[in-house]
């Protein structure tokens, strides 16, 4: 009994061993294209905690008293100081209840009730 690999089997087994090896070297540069991508959109992770911070820092600032002489009652105020508020429950915070089509918001040290459609100020009141 001779044992000793005959031709054909190698020549097969080297076929087999390269079909598996492009086959392993077309995954690994599929795989590796597609994460790519991922690795790209991960990028900007400190852009979005910087901005993250500047909303946290603008949140805080909107506690801070600051002198408005243009916010009386029936004057409009400005949409991006309307925007930077925080809505308020007014029961939490001893306020009248709003008329229909108007809301309170804590707004640079005040409370404002305004319509959020016009922003047509109804009154303020300096928070304590």
């Amino acid at each position: 009994m001779n044992n000793a690999p005959r031709p054909a089997s190698i020549l097969v087994s080297k076929e087999s061993l390269m079909k598996k090896f492009h086959t392993v070297l077309a995954l690994a540069f599929l795989s590796t294209s597609l994460m790519g991508g991922v690795a790209l959109a991960q990028d900007h992770h400190d852009q979005d905690h910087q901005d993250q911070n500047h909303q946290d820092q603008d949140h805080r600032d909107n506690h801070t008293y600051v002198e408005h002489g243009e916010w009386h009652k029936g004057a409009r105020m400005k949409h991006e100081d309307w925007d930077r508020g925080d809505r308020v429950d007014y029961r939490q915070h001893h306020l009248s209840a709003p008329p229909r089509g108007y809301e309170w918001r804590t707004i640079d040290g005040y409370y404002v009730l305004a319509n959020p459609s016009t922003f047509q100020i109804r009154a303020t009141v300096r928070i304590p």
